[in-house]
């Protein structure tokens, strides 16, 4: 007996067929490849303006040229709770959550003007930072790829930085944020980064081999409008940048860490 040309012997490899077919994966695009994938490494790619391949100090010559917060703001009223209350703990000679005290990671912009050094390590597919302060890794990425999806991606305290040139200018977009212990200042102004913190870098190499870094910060749930600075890094030709250990017991002698001048 037959039906629709198939015989009876033959009918259970059609549905066989049929069902192999139907769960069969779908191609997908193209995986991004690895920044150290040879075959990403390996793809022509115009040259880099200039390389940042070494290791380099903030100049900390200026008053508070560490810090990211501007002389004027206007906070929102969940900042400006946390903002009052370090104003008062400074008032009272103790510090406020000091979270980097705590061995919690410094997270960008913060990471980038610690007293202590930065090796940058330039492809052209992504430059690697390493920070001499808890050996803090930061990564932006040369490549061409773009931000991950918002509902695939894991927040981090130094986000995610995507970076293209224009011109002689290495312009670095960072997004996704951690929302808890991090801060835009710590023992200063209380200021809290949120998951919405976005920062973007334009980074140029002066005639004098300076690096001069433009940040433009904006954070909707911790201020208002964009924060705009600019900072300078000096090459540090005798430095190498060593391994780092943040211990809080090592950190007991600090006021900002188990003592009664530290306040949650």
């Amino acid at each position: 007996m037959t039906r629709l040309g198939i015989t009876r012997a033959g009918l259970l490899p059609a549905v066989l067929a049929v069902a192999v077919f139907l769960i069969a994966p779908v191609p997908s695009a193209a995986q991004q490849l690895s920044a150290l994938a040879p075959e990403n490494l390996a793809r022509p790619r115009p040259p880099a303006p200039f390389d940042l391949t070494g290791t380099w100090q903030h100049d900390l010559r200026q008053p508070g040229s560490w810090q990211f917060v501007p002389e004027e703001f206007t906070l929102t009223p969940e900042a400006q709770v946390h903002y009052d209350a370090g104003e008062a703990a400074l008032a009272d000679g103790k510090v406020y959550r000091d979270d980097i005290g705590q061995c919690w990671p410094a997270g960008m912009p913060l990471i980038m003007t610690r007293v202590w050094p930065i090796a940058m390590i330039q492809l052209p597919t992504a430059v690697y930072m390493v920070s001499n302060f808890m050996n803090s890794l930061r990564v932006i990425y040369l490549d061409g790829r773009e931000h991950t999806d918002p509902d695939l991606v894991v927040p981090s305290f130094n986000g995610e930085s995507i970076g293209h040139w224009e011109g002689d200018t290495l312009v670095v977009d960072t997004r996704y944020f951690v929302g808890h212990h991090h801060w835009m200042d710590q023992g200063g102004a209380s200021i809290p980064a949120s998951e919405d913190l976005h920062i973007v870098e334009r980074i140029r190499l002066t005639e004098d081999d300076r690096l001069e870094i433009e940040y433009t910060m904006t954070d909707p749930n911790s201020w208002e409008g964009e924060w705009v600075m600019t900072k300078w890094f000096d090459r540090q030709n005798d430095v190498d940048i060593t391994e780092v250990e943040c211990w809080p017991d090592l950190n007991d002698y600090m006021r900002s860490t188990t003592s009664e001048a530290q306040v949650q």
